[in-house]
């Protein structure tokens, strides 16, 4: 099995399987209009001797890849292969390295000692990068799967954060620009109930959520189960993440026979309960500076799954378009939420934004049915994907002042590169996608919008284009359909986004069994 980094090895795909829509061609064509924009310089940041490079991790949400100086951290292949043939952190088994762009420079930032791959989770304000490495060692307590440590960069240095308990794996999160980094690493206490394994392979161990700061790794602890993770941290040193609430296997839950989990905030040295929806699974997707964290959870019986948003000691059900499933990827300074949420019979999933207790569809474009909203800045603009609910095609989209656009349609025609998914913008306009060519390699790309806060940029075509959008609507509320069993599958720090809109395994697993 391959894998492309540890966090896809443990990842949650908490999806809801969405099916090619036909009803929604009318409503394309209703909601259809168009607006002038400006155009979008396409900047591919390249490679390091390999064919691909890309926003890590590829198809999952919350990563932060871009800061608001125009600096992004990828992952670019090298041209030597992966000498772990099963744990590759790109299909093609070519080794990666993180790398970051800034002001036409790309820079790699390599790999800890004798590690063949490294790659990007986190990138601070002031250009700080938190990840994850390989450092050339096998894990002795789990024969053929390669040591990866949480990583840190700074001064183009990279520092290897260790472990706790003895353990031999970790990974880190985020950071901030005090130089706090947050992650999760295994100790040598064995666990039936770890977070760290799939089912497939992974690390029978404790998981515990790490704060490292000042060169010391300190265990956050948990909410009284054997396990916790901490995802992301804030300017202000807030962090949140997920923890086991006890040791007792529950029969539903985010998967059948573990423990159950909610989401946390730790601050000034204290883990708070953030609890959940009446359910068993709760988790984090963001914090914001303000400490208010989106995330999401199941309802009473386990039967579906609601985004929320934990604000000062009360956690809210933010609701769905009548569908049993939705999910948060990005809150911004102002307590905007944005995600996807479904539609009565789960078979359509679209783009949502929450925001002052207005819950907002945020469309499709014309000709697709279902979309995803990845991020949002302090303007409101939002991006992400817009996709054939069976994943067949996609494409990146802008949303602003009212309406969804292509990203594609932006660029200039002499492009090469097909934009495939929005992952962040920053304050100042700027996106991060991952782009395809005709030869299906993936490419990091950064979007520079042609306008008057980016003067003189070389190649910029600073007329406007007139493209075609698709308008926003208040969501409905609707009574709830009928319901379906949540799938069973790990947890971890990232929901999945649908943007490329190919059926969760929590749902493929689900119908296995039903």
């Amino acid at each position: 099995m391959n894998s492309k980094t540890w966090t896809c090895i443990i990842a949650l795909t908490l999806f809801a399987t969405l099916a090619k829509p036909l009803q929604l061609a009318a409503q394309d064509k209703a909601n259809s209009d168009h607006h002038d924009y400006h155009h979008y310089q396409v900047t591919d940041l390249g490679t390091l001797g390999g064919t691909n490079s890309f926003f890590d991790p590829p198809g999952y949400c919350c990563v932060a890849v871009l800061n608001g100086r125009g600096a992004a951290s990828a992952s670019a292949e090298t041209s030597t292969s992966d000498p772990f043939i099963n744990f590759c952190f790109a299909a093609d088994c070519l080794t990666v390295h993180e790398v970051v762009w800034k002001d036409g420079v790309l820079t790699d930032l390599g790999a800890l000692p004798g590690g063949a791959s490294s790659a990007p989770q986190w990138i601070s304000a002031n250009g700080l990068v938190a990840g994850l490495s390989e450092n050339g060692l096998t894990d002795p307590l789990v024969p053929g799967l390669p040591e990866f440590r949480a990583a840190f960069w700074q001064n183009g240095a990279i520092t290897d954060l260790g472990t706790l308990g003895g353990g031999f794996e970790a990974i880190a999160n985020a950071v901030n620009s005090r130089g706090q980094v947050v992650g999760m690493t295994t100790n040598t206490i064995p666990d039936p109930f770890s977070v760290a394994f799939d089912g497939n392979i992974g690390v029978p161990y404790q998981t515990r959520a790490f704060l490292w700061q000042n060169g010391e790794m300190q265990d956050l602890g948990t909410l009284g189960g054997p396990d916790a993770a901490a995802t992301v941290v804030n300017e202000r040193g807030q962090i949140a993440g997920n923890s086991y609430i006890n040791s007792t296997a529950n029969p539903t839950g985010c998967e059948a026979n573990i423990p159950a989990q909610h989401p946390f905030l730790w601050d000034k040295g204290k883990m708070i309960d953030l609890g959940s929806l009446g359910g068993n699974c709760a988790a984090t997707s963001a914090i914001n500076n303000r400490g208010q964290v989106a995330a999401g959870s199941t309802l009473p019986g386990d039967l579906e799954f609601h985004p929320a948003l934990w604000d000062h000691g009360t956690l809210t059900d933010l609701g769905t378009f009548g569908g049993t499933f939705g999910y948060t990827n990005w809150i911004n300074e102002k307590g905007a939420v944005v995600g996807a949420a479904n539609f009565p019979g789960d078979t359509i999933g679209h783009a949502a934004l929450w925001k002052k207790g207005v819950m907002t569809d945020l469309g499709t474009l014309p000709g697709y049915g279902c979309s995803s909203a990845q991020w949002i800045n302090s303007s409101d603009q939002i991006v992400g994907s817009s996709s054939a609910c069976d994943g067949s095609t996609n494409a990146a989209t802008l949303w602003h002042n009212g309406s969804m656009v292509d990203l594609n349609t932006l660029i200039s025609s002499n492009s090469t590169l097909h934009l495939d998914v929005a992952f962040d913008v920053n304050d100042r306009g700027e996106i991060a996608v991952n782009g395809s060519d005709a030869n299906g390699n993936t490419h990091a790309v950064l979007l520079i919008p042609c306008d008057e806060d980016h003067p003189g940029v070389e190649g910029c075509d600073y007329s406007m284009v007139q493209a075609a959008t698709s308008a926003q609507s208040v969501a409905p509320r609707y009574a709830h359909s009928e319901t379906r069993r949540l799938p069973q599958s790990r947890w971890t720090n990232r929901f999945r986004i649908p943007g490329l809109q190919s059926p969760s395994r929590w749902f493929e697993e689900t119908a296995q069994r039903n």
